[in-house]
């Protein structure tokens, strides 16, 4: 096996892991969602969305980015396989995470009136901000603790603590949800912050850590260097989520609250659902690449196979999504939720931009460039935003996906320049055939949909997701010699 099949397959490896796990956990968000669509409605689901905004914007804000930049660190320390240097940034780290947790819960019981006004209009949710503000600290406890996991890449102890947590969170929630309607956001939004830090402290603790004592003095010091590349992370986490919250405010203020369910819904559908591959890539694609990040080569490679790999897998899941969004949108929520379909079609397409420019923009992080992802994510949210206002104002929830549409194609450009001034950083052939010949295929399927008559857009389209899996399964085996292996495992 060559070096680089091994790398494709370590791809593959985590990928299908992590994948996995996100399937199962979309199976059971898919079921939460029906639940809350169905007994909490679009209003429902807009002061879940509202609640979750607001403490996502103090978390952002409190975190200091320790869930991100800690990572770095440990996994440095693992890779020389040092159990001091270990042990003193996993008891450094554990220190940060109290302190940061308690004071994202301070702040938020202290601007708990503000936080009902600013979010709902009115004070009545002061009280359910009091209550949720708990969560800040079971929360940032539950990111140390998957820190440590995914810097010490123990991938199938992280992967459980996710499927556990899944799976007691839909216990839970389904009974409180048919209990107590509306009333049971708060008890759910408690009870499984808690559980999920429960569940990840039990698979922390799996690890063996070196038992040594870390001074004061010590403490200090190496908290500069987590907090210096963390409060960068951090404020680029708080610029995003503040978008985000304006965006939902702004949709609010000028559309109704119901409006504000169905932008969730719809951005769940594409963010949590079809964006499963980001989320299952990233926990091992951000230490591999911090690995090399030293050598722009091995840097380049590294994120042309990431980035063939994504869209491999990515493409005739979007496209699936084109032709069935229908039905889709009925299955996971209910016919009341059909509005956003026009924003899904937009943001599917802006996707394959968002896939192209994920894996390069990790590479500001892997070099410890704090600043430069800093700039570089301060500028694209200002753009993003104007553009989410903008499309919103002039086309309703339709402008949103378009507006996500363009503000990917923007961005894309914007990370692949600097990285090529400063990194010089290209795309190889394989990528800019794999993308070229993918984007094609999703654009033929959404003017199929939107400029045909039925049964039209079903024919093609099953035709279009054929054609695409066909083409990504034929260059996945180019690369990791599926078929090959299947013969050797068919023999064994």
């Amino acid at each position: 096996m060559s070096e680089e099949q091994s790398s494709y397959r370590q791809i593959m490896k985590a990928t299908s892991l992590f994948g996995g796990v996100q399937v199962f956990q979309i199976i059971v968000q898919i079921i939460k969602s029906k639940i809350i669509a169905v007994l909490l409605g679009p209003i429902g689901m807009g002061i879940v969305g509202l609640l979750t905004s607001s403490l996502g914007l103090i978390s952002g804000l409190t975190n200091f980015g320790l869930g991100t930049s800690a990572v770095k660190y440990i996994a440095e320390a693992n890779g020389i396989a040092n159990e001091t240097r270990i042990a003193t940034i996993t008891i450094v780290l554990r220190r940060l995470i109290w302190l940061t947790g308690a004071l994202g819960t301070i702040i938020t019981l202290m601007l708990s009136p503000w936080l009902s006004q600013l979010t709902f209009g009115n004070k009545d949710y002061t009280l359910t901000f009091v209550w949720i503000s708990i969560t800040l600290l079971f929360n940032q406890l539950t990111s140390g603790e998957m820190v440590l996991l995914q810097g010490m890449r123990k991938l199938q102890y992280l992967a459980k603590a996710n499927l556990y947590g899944s799976v007691l969170g839909l216990i839970i929630t389904v009974p409180l949800y048919y209990k107590l309607g509306i009333q049971g956001i708060v008890p759910v939004i408690i009870v499984t912050s808690l559980v999920s830090f429960l569940l990840s402290r039990y698979f922390s603790r799996k690890i063996s850590i070196k038992h040594i004592r870390v001074t004061q003095v010590r403490t200090i010091a190496e908290s500069k260097n987590m907090l210096t590349m963390g409060f960068m992370i951090s404020l680029t986490g708080l610029i995003t989520l503040g978008a985000s919250y304006i965006v939902r405010i702004f949709i609010n203020r000028a559309g109704s609250i119901a409006d504000v369910g169905l932008y969730n819904a719809g951005f769940a559908i594409i963010n949590t659902y079809v964006g499963l591959i980001f989320t299952a890539m990233a926990t091992d694609y951000y230490p591999r690449l911090s690995k090399v990040a030293h050598n722009d080569d091995h840097s380049k490679l590294t994120i042309n196979q990431q980035s063939e790999i994504a869209l491999l897998i990515l493409s005739p899941i979007l496209i699936v999504f084109l032709v069935f969004i229908n039905w889709v949108v009925v299955l996971l929520y209910s016919t009341k939720f059909i509005a956003v379909n026009g924003m899904i079609y937009w943001a599917a397409l802006g996707m394959f931009f968002k896939a192209a420019s994920w894996a390069i923009a990790f590479v500001f992080l892997a070099k410890g460039a704090s600043k430069l992802f800093f700039w570089s994510e301060l500028i694209a949210n200002i753009y993003l935003l104007g553009l989410n206002l903008l499309g919103y104002y002039l086309w309703g929830l339709t402008g949103l996906g378009l507006s996500f549409l363009i503000g990917y194609l923007l961005y894309l450009v914007q990370v692949y320049i600097i990285a090529n001034m400063k990194y010089k950083f290209t795309y190889g052939k394989g990528f800019k055939k794999i993308f070229s010949f993918q984007l094609t295929l999703a654009v033929c399927c959404f003017l199929s949909d939107n400029f045909s008559h039925q049964p039209y857009p079903y024919i093609i389209g099953v035709v279009l997701i054929i054609i695409s899996g066909w083409y990504s399964f034929r260059e996945l085996d180019k690369r990791l010699e599926i078929i090959s292996i299947f013969r050797n495992y068919r023999n064994k």
